[in-house]
């Protein structure tokens, strides 16, 4: 009997709520299960120990007995790090190829795909230029910063949403750092660590419906008690994890800023603009394959793999 060859990696990706997770699971089993595959966490949200529901994380009972790495790793009060997470997801590949087992990425933070698959190092930070950069943003707003990030590296000020004040920010502390245009440091789709990656997407308003209906479960399942537990444990001190969608609109229902109605709502439309800046980061990678959900999304799967 010939034995079946897999490539390195297989990353699951795309915008949420199309099913990875799912299909992740499928893979991991027809390669063996538990003896034949492990997965990779690459949601930066799934990293933070106690945000389950909001982030649509599987609890141990429903990952069909499969190892899962890169998930409860930090705690709400650290922020979050790509850099960290490439030397550790990689760790994590090298230790499961050790195994004998194939890797499986899966999620939907795009920098931390391509940090764990592709050639891409990141500079190091200084905390008093970011803390400069942060006092601009609260004071101007990201807009008048993405302006300023154009005006200084218009290939990053091309790529970089001009709503995402962390990036921004981000990319002008290295800068002024190091000297070079941010854009240097962006992959260029060269695999470090080869992958066939499978991206996963729905018409936009099948996945529009899909969104409303988790927003809801997820307040009806108990996400406003997570966050006042997550509160107790200093949320609201945690850079990253206090502003992950569904965790705020709790909090501001919580604080009385809003009522419940209002806090799903929110958080439907804030997933759904999450979703299509997933969605355009993904698609500008010619190498991801595109698979819509249906009743034989793992046979399609399993062809583009071999």
């Amino acid at each position: 009997m010939v034995e079946r060859v897999y490539p390195p990696v297989i990353a699951v990706i795309g915008p949420t709520a199309t099913g990875k997770s799912d299909l992740a699971l499928d893979l991991a089993e027809w390669l063996g299960g538990t003896s034949g595959a492990e997965i990779v966490n690459a949601d930066a949200m799934q990293l933070y120990r106690g945000m389950d529901i909001g982030t649509a994380k599987l609890g141990p009972h429903e990952r069909r007995g499969i190892t899962h790495h890169q998930l409860d790793v930090l705690e709400v009060t650290e922020e979050a790090s790509v850099a960290r997470y490439q030397q550790q997801a990689r760790a994590d590949v090298a230790a499961i190829h050790g195994r004998g087992r194939a890797a499986i990425v899966v999620g939907g933070s795009g920098l931390y795909v391509r940090a764990l698959l592709d050639r891409i190092e990141f500079p190091g930070t200084d905390p008093a230029v970011r803390a400069a950069w942060e006092r601009r943003a609260a004071e101007e707003g990201p807009g008048v910063l993405h302006g300023e990030l154009t005006r200084q590296d218009p290939e990053a000020g091309r790529r970089i949403d001009r709503a995402n004040t962390r990036r921004i920010v981000r990319a002008l502390e290295v800068i002024e750092i190091t000297g070079r245009p941010f854009s240097a440091n962006l992959p260029d789709h060269t695999y470090e660590i080869p992958a066939v990656q499978i991206g996963i997407d729905l018409p936009t308003g099948e996945l529009d419906r899909r969104i409303d209906t988790r927003a809801r479960r997820m307040f009806a399942e108990g996400l406003a008690a997570e966050t006042e537990l997550l509160l107790a444990e200093g949320l609201e001190d945690g850079r990253t994890a206090s502003r992950a969608v569904g965790y705020a609109q709790a909090i501001a229902w919580i604080r009385g800023e809003c009522d419940e109605a209002e806090a799903i709502e929110s958080t439907a439309l804030t997933t759904r603009q999450l979703a299509r800046r997933q969605r355009k980061w993904f698609r500008r990678d010619p190498r991801v394959t595109w698979l819509t959900p249906g009743d034989d999304l793992l046979d399609r799967a399993r062809t583009l793999i071999g």
